[in-house]
């Protein structure tokens, strides 16, 4: 004789098709959830809540000045995301833009370096074009690793992040060293011709934000509005299908990360020719990284990325407030951008899926 039993387990289910209504409520959820989870932290940290939300989510729109400084960290955050985001949806997975960003900025630092009394309206933009031409380059190597000897593109495109951060080392403990710089490592100050004009007058907002809003357009219009975008897009979501249709993976792969590269060498490229006016170690700040938190928060659509852009950048100024106004340690606030995405890769699981309860049986013999 034999009796039957179970239990009831949890089972994610794939919806056929998700609400527009909640992917777009995906994002202000995981915001209001990973607020509340830090503010929590924060409590058993000793730290006052009310002091830590001020200067960390409210401070960075008070004020011109301090908006100002919000729309300057969000320029290259969000044309990286824009980048990144291109490869992410054809899954081609470009964890490596820190190190791109690194080689545009190196790459556009070569001209006042190399040529410090140069003079003309000419420099500056040569520079941002080596600036993309160096960033990809770099991707072009993990590009090559990827299609010819089928290496994983995420390993070999983070460990290139690496070797950009020794590069730069190199160049500014070494020949590209300012010999008046009082031995700190870093490059001589840019000339005038060399840096990008300003925007935003009485601002450090300069032309470069201007760039990076036509090049959100040009995305969306890749995207949404070309055969090229769309066979991308098609390689993401059905690579079987596409292999079938005669895409080419090779081919997307190669213009995926070098769309990628581009992104980030030119951003990196703007940072030294715009608030920074010379190469520095301290060029490598995380926005290459921050910027994959930026496209997926942004639910890799080239309009969510310019709104996703605009509240880590808020966040990012409001965390360097908090760190002073309520002594809040700089691990928190980036404790606080992962736990962000972390929130939303679940609010969008749940988007994408149901759960459902479903009984395990099991036999038992006499």
């Amino acid at each position: 004789m034999s009796a039957s039993f179970g239990a009831f387990l949890p089972t994610l289910v794939r919806r056929e098709r998700g609400s527009l209504a909640a992917t777009l409520l995906a994002p202000p959820v995981a915001l209001a959830v990973a607020t509340i989870l830090n503010l929590g932290l924060y409590v058993l940290m000793g730290r006052d809540p009310a002091a830590v939300v001020y200067a960390m989510l409210l401070e960075p729109f008070l004020s011109w000045a301090s908006f100002s400084e919000v729309l300057l960290k969000a320029g290259p955050l969000l044309l990286i995301a824009q980048g990144l985001a291109i490869g992410f949806r054809a899954k081609v997975f470009n964890i490596g833009a820190e190190g791109q960003f690194i080689l545009g900025a190196i790459f556009a630092s070569a001209i006042p370096v190399w040529f410090p009394q140069a003079t003309g309206q000419w420099i500056w933009p040569v520079m941002l074009l080596l600036g993309a031409a160096g960033g990809a380059l770099w991707a072009s190597l993990t590009a090559f690793w990827r299609v010819r000897l089928n290496a994983n593109e995420i390993l070999v495109s983070l460990m290139l992040s690496l070797v950009a951060a020794q590069l730069l080392n190199y160049l500014l403990l070494g020949p590209w060293k300012d010999p008046n710089g009082f031995n700190f490592p870093q490059s001589v100050m840019f000339q005038y011709d060399a840096m990008v004009p300003l925007l935003i007058p009485g601002t450090r907002v300069n032309v470069s934000l201007l760039l990076t809003i036509v090049l959100s357009i040009a995305a969306w219009i890749f995207m949404q509005k070309s055969f090229i975008g769309y066979k991308l897009k098609v390689g993401g979501l059905a690579p079987r299908a596409a292999g079938y249709a005669g895409f080419n993976q090779g081919w997307a792969i190669w213009l995926c990360l070098l769309i990628g590269g581009c992104a980030a060498g030119l951003a990196g490229a703007a940072e030294v020719a715009g608030p920074l006016g010379q190469l520095q170690r301290s060029i490598s700040t995380g926005y290459g990284y921050a910027a994959i938190i930026v496209a997926y928060l942004g639910g890799l659509h080239p309009i969510g990325i310019v709104f996703s852009a605009l509240i880590m950048a808020a966040l990012s100024i409001g965390g360097d407030n908090a760190m002073v106004s309520a002594n809040l340690p700089i691990a928190a606030v980036r404790v606080f951008q992962g736990s962000l995405l972390a929130a939303y890769l679940i609010a969008v699981a749940f988007v994408r899926y149901r759960l459902e309860w479903r009984r395990l049986a099991y036999r038992s013999q006499p």
